[in-house]
């Protein structure tokens, strides 16, 4: 029996009952290559089912059927039973009033006697009407005597050969950069309920002229960023003009720095730590972060802990794995629980934390066999150092979450407009989303704060520093 006799029967979902029968009456061997074929379809279907089922694969690509269901809430959602309410005030001042009052019953159509009782209601909207305001401004050339020229002031409203005033800009470069909006959303926005018409070519030029003004806030950034006691960061995948490139983020507190670079390797680390950095750096494992120069360095605890479960799901260990696994979750657990003790001045947590150590060292230690065991403790002896340090500073987290968080904004983003088409618009990207994430964190007003900035800079040439 040759295998293009049993091949001419389509083995798979659509196998009859007859083509099974005459590949049984061809005999044992056709039988045996048939089942053989069977069980490698049988292995491609699984091995396509977990490369979508990986960590890694985005979830936009995943099947909702595959997805896990969500958990269950632990708790009710809003506050106790018994917290007094809460409602929006009453407004401070108000511009109109109208009365009501019905002319017969609504119910039987007859005459209503009339009381003296009332109650009152408020209600804010946006007009229907909105305008926006222009302004003719006459400005008055004068001559300087002494300098020998004609002068004139300056219009603080807008930038020098602008139609658009600066409130617009920073509100536009706001929802772009600062909450994620399409450009095409925003002009329709603003066409259509602001009664303003821009276009999408005159916006970006706007945006060009803001990021340049506002770049001394960018360099502050980063220069608070190196001066912090704790600075996380973490990178993802964006896109330039349909080429792959890479977003970092470095935040702290109070400030949050993003660079975009077409590499993800140790140039844009040394890039962005032009000095020593004398503060504790928290990352993830990847290699690049080794060569930056800091006081003290924190691996991201979460990281191990979804590597873990990642191997025995899709890697297939040995034996041995179980108990390797095991040890190394219970050290993670224990070093968290003991991260939240209060005083830890006391001498029972020096111990603690001492034994703590001493366990790692004797996991690291023991010949485990299994292949991704020895693959991990190739990563811990690497950051011997570095798995602890958050016992040794309260400040410190033992995981990255902080960057994480940070770098969420920058990823709904890109799932909106796909990166940015040119260069110039990346580099536009990143200070102006560094910008507008530090007023968040500082609990500014963007649009308030850098309307101020730009008029104080049109009138003097020279913008203030961030707000602290």
């Amino acid at each position: 029996m040759t295998a293009n006799g049993v091949l001419d029967f389509a083995l798979g979902p659509n196998l009859t009952a007859e083509d099974a029968r005459a590949i049984y009456a061809r005999g044992r061997e056709a039988v045996i290559f048939a089942l053989l074929e069977l069980a490698a379809q049988l292995r491609r279907l699984q091995g396509q089912c977990a490369s979508v089922n990986s960590p890694a694969t985005p979830s936009g690509m995943k099947p909702i059927y595959q997805k896990p269901n969500t958990p269950k809430r632990r708790r009710k959602p809003g506050r106790k039973a018994g917290h007094p309410g809460e409602r929006r005030p009453a407004p401070e001042e108000i511009h109109e009033q109208k009365v009501h009052r019905l002319p017969r019953c609504p119910h039987c159509q007859g005459p209503l006697k009339r009381c003296v009782g009332t109650r009152t209601r408020y209600t804010e909207d946006i007009p229907e009407d909105l305008q926006p305001v222009v302004t003719e401004h006459v400005i008055h050339r004068d001559w300087c005597p002494r300098c020998r020229k004609s002068v004139e002031p300056r219009v603080p409203d807008a930038l020098p050969g602008s139609q658009i005033g600066n409130r617009v800009i920073a509100l536009a470069a706001w929802l772009h950069y600062g909450q994620g909006q399409t450009i095409h959303h925003l002009v329709e926005v603003f066409n259509c309920h602001l009664h303003f018409p821009v276009t999408p070519g005159g916006l970006v030029q706007q945006w060009y002229r803001l990021q340049e003004i506002l770049f001394p806030w960018y360099e502050q950034i980063h220069r608070e960023s190196l001066e912090a006691a704790v600075l996380n960061a973490d990178e993802t995948g964006w896109r330039v003009n349909g080429k792959g490139h890479w977003l970092w983020c470095f935040t702290t507190s109070r400030a949050t720095c993003y660079l975009i670079d077409r590499q993800r390797g140790k140039p844009v680390v040394a890039r962005f730590f032009r000095k020593a950095f004398r503060g504790t750096l928290v990352t993830d494992f990847w290699g690049p972060y080794n060569a930056a120069a800091c006081g003290a360095r924190q691996v991201c605890l979460a990281h191990l802990l979804r590597d873990l479960e990642h191997v025995e799901r899709y890697k297939s260990p040995s034996p041995q794995w179980r108990p390797f696994a095991k040890k190394l979750r219970r050290l993670v657990g224990d070093g968290i629980r003991l991260s939240r003790w209060k005083d830890r001045q006391v001498p029972e947590y020096g111990r603690r934390r001492q034994r703590l150590h001493a366990r790692w060292d004797e996991l690291i230690a023991i010949p485990w066999k299994d292949q991704q065991a020895r693959r991990l403790l190739k990563r811990f002896r690497r950051h011997r150092d570095d798995l602890l340090t958050f016992l040794d500073d309260p400040a410190v987290p033992f995981d990255n979450n902080a960057a994480e968080r940070a770098i969420r904004p920058a990823v709904i983003i890109r799932k909106n407009s796909y990166g940015n088409r040119s260069a110039r618009g990346a580099d536009t990207q990143a200070v102006m989303m560094s910008i507008y994430r530090t007023l968040k964190q500082r609990g500014h007003d963007p649009l308030t704060t850098i309307t101020t900035a730009l008029a104080e800079y049109l009138k003097t040439g020279k913008l203030p520093s961030l707000p602290p």
